[in-house]
């Protein structure tokens, strides 16, 4: 898209988009619309809008599967926000490897401030951040707010000392988290999410803690997965490099891009299969196959 002569040589940097309404209708097009009216020569993309509507859990699980991966002072615009209209506060921070997220203070950043580490974070001051002649609405903050904040951070409008007053990064909302261990020779932890279009289980246990059981590639591992205190599935399976590594329809443990155990059928639906969901009351318990007693 060419820029308008009153953005000739700006320099502007991405602006990507995440939320939860999907695509049927016109919200994410009223939010490109919202940024591009700030600057037409912005460079904007999706990470999705796909999230399961209301997950705050699985928007966090998002950012931190793609912000990394994105050049240094990108914008990350996350709308996932059930308490739209309330007190819950919006706000944008700035990641230790410099990448920008705006967003509900509703739990959304738990993984990156978990994984990536937040150095500052700011309030966004609605006085100055907020889309013109929007200040009687309170139900489409992805529009009137965050896309047209990210859209002004991102074009270099407003610098981050220009979102609003800075807060105290520890007051940033966290969702709970159960975080994994070793335990009488085995790895214990949650199912984080799914692979969505391939229904695998990736679980929040890392790598170098797995190896820590023994393991190697080509083992046979013995995999527990309960919902609470109810055994939703239990076997054996091939502790796999690859997919290529087990029979069409056969299960495997991999590790997978984020460097994290996960659980899968090849060319099937771990997921659907066996009826499996996510969160921390899903929990997985894998552990060397040493045999029958």
């Amino acid at each position: 898209m060419g820029l308008d002569s009153e953005w000739e040589g700006f320099f502007v940097y991405p602006l990507v988009f995440q939320s939860d309404f999907g695509l049927v209708d016109g919200a994410v097009s009223a939010m490109y619309g919202v940024a591009y009216s700030v600057c037409p020569g912005l460079n904007i993309h999706d990470l999705t809008h796909d999230i399961t509507p209301y997950n705050i859990w699985e928007a966090s699980y998002r950012l931190i599967q793609t912000v990394c991966y994105w050049p240094e002072n990108t914008v990350f615009a996350s709308v996932v926000d059930p308490g739209v209209g309330t007190d819950r506060r919006s706000v944008v921070v700035r990641t230790k490897s410099g990448r920008y997220i705006v967003t509900p203070d509703n739990g959304t950043l738990t993984h990156v401030l978990r994984l990536e580490g937040v150095v500052c974070a700011r309030e966004i001051d609605e006085n100055v951040n907020r889309l013109p002649r929007s200040g009687e609405s309170y139900t489409f903050y992805g529009r009137d707010v965050y896309a047209f904040t990210g859209a002004r951070l991102a074009a270099g409008i407003i610098d981050f000392e220009g979102v609003g007053p800075e807060i105290p990064v520890e007051s940033l909302v966290r969702l709970p988290i159960v975080e994994p261990r070793l335990e009488n020779g085995a790895v214990c932890g949650t199912i984080d999410v799914l692979d969505v279009r391939f229904g695998s289980l990736w679980t929040n246990i890392p790598r170098a803690l797995f190896l820590e059981t023994g393991v190697h590639y080509g083992d046979r591992v013995s995999i527990t997965i309960e919902n609470d205190t109810r055994c939703v599935y239990r076997n054996i399976i091939l502790y796999a490099k690859s997919f290529a590594d087990v029979y069409v329809g056969e299960a495997l443990a991999y590790i997978n891009s984020l460097d994290c155990v996960a659980v899968a059928i090849n060319q099937g639906s771990f997921a659907r299969a066996y009826n499996i969901g996510t969160g921390n009351s899903w929990r997985i318990r894998i552990e060397p196959f040493r045999g029958f007693r």
